[in-house]
């Protein structure tokens, strides 16, 4: 099975193409990991472009598509969120969302990522690296987070214990969508995992227009 996996919900971007056994194993094929801040609607095609150029792969290839599904920010969950279920109607194949947090690190651990407004997303994992709470967020300070912590090392000092720095990869994506990659059927919705409201909201009152 090959599958193309995209997550949007960091500020580093990744697209990668992989090919999985009947056993389950993983091969990376290829795999782009793109600073992208902001950028992921205009980064993230390029991106899945030079990975299935690498792997020697077109669209037309694919058995199957993984994205991260958060949580993340509003609009860039949505870009790969909507890419990932596009490519896949487009070729009629599975589509298979997952939390971004499984595809970072692996076995015991404590993963904590950027939620902006100075807080941190995060989930812990068992030695089997099955989640066992978690998706939430939390300011640092409040976190009282145990066992060993990986993702993004910043906020460490405010965490009180070092973090080891880890990111989303291809291999994790595949990893945390093991299940329903093995019977396609069980893939539920797309449904992003936001964890809170967005910072644009619609006005709730409008300033009269006079004319003279």
């Amino acid at each position: 099975m090959l599958v193309l996996a995209l997550d949007t919900a960091t500020p580093t971007l990744v697209a990668g193409v992989a090919r999985r056994s009947g056993d389950g194993r993983v091969e990376v094929l290829a795999e782009r990991s793109v600073p992208s801040g902001n950028r992921h609607a205009e980064l993230l095609v390029p991106a899945v472009r030079e990975a299935l150029a690498e792997a020697g792969l077109a669209l037309g290839d694919l058995d199957a598509v993984v994205t991260g599904l958060g949580p993340g920010p509003f609009t860039g969950l949505r870009v790969g969120v909507v890419t990932a279920a596009a490519l896949a109607d487009a070729r009629g194949i599975p589509a298979v969302g997952v939390c971004s947090l499984d595809a970072v690190g692996e076995g015991a651990r404590t993963v904590v990522t950027d939620a902006r407004r100075k807080e941190v997303y995060w989930a812990a994992y068992d030695a089997a690296g099955a989640r066992v709470d978690g998706p939430g967020v939390v300011r640092p300070e409040d976190a009282h987070l145990t066992g060993p912590l990986v993702g993004d090392p910043r906020f460490g000092e405010r965490l009180g214990a070092p973090v080891t720095p880890a990111e989303v990869t291809t291999a994790g994506l595949l990893r945390a969508a093991a299940e329903p990659l093995a019977d396609p059927s069980s893939a539920g919705p797309l449904v992003p995992l936001y964890l809170r409201r967005p910072d644009a909201v619609p006005p709730t009152s409008f300033k009269p227009v006079t004319t003279s």
